[in-house]
């Protein structure tokens, strides 16, 4: 079957910092963002959406649902176009798999960054304490 566009296909671009992981025509795409999974068809209205850590679905003008696990990023429909920007990703064609794959190395990396931005604080607040005690010190 070919892959030429009509009207009702999407073009769906997913682009990482390294490498652009998808590039094709498609008729359907369900993403998550916070609030929640949506579908974009081509009809839809333009809009932007922020992503969470999950499995991006698509499907291609012959009716193949195939699979992306990203990071978090950005979607962006615009006409017919789709795109969608992430950190990182994956294509595979294994759901549990990629399920798995989101849960073990993209929430893992957000509980990473939190206790990083918790030590972070931790460490400017006691910064801002020694300065404080140094200035008591000198002026008080």
């Amino acid at each position: 079957m070919s892959e030429q566009a009509t009207v009702s296909d999407l073009r769906l671009q997913v682009l990482l910092p390294t490498e652009v992981l998808v590039d094709t025509k498609v008729v359907k795409v369900i993403a998550e963002a916070e609030n929640g999974a949506f579908c974009l068809l081509p009809r839809h209205v333009d809009f932007v959406a922020a992503l969470v850590p999950g499995v991006l679905s698509f499907f291609t003008p012959t009716e193949e649902e195939r699979f992306a696990a990203l990071d978090e990023g950005v979607l962006v429909k615009c006409g017919r176009d789709v795109f969608v920007s992430a950190f990182d990703g994956v294509r595979g064609t294994d759901l549990g798999r990629l399920q798995a794959l989101v849960e073990a190395r993209f929430l893992e990396l957000d509980e990473h960054e939190r206790r990083t931005r918790t030590a972070l604080a931790r460490l400017e607040a006691g910064t801002l304490r020694g300065f404080r005690e140094l200035q008591e010190r000198f002026h008080g």
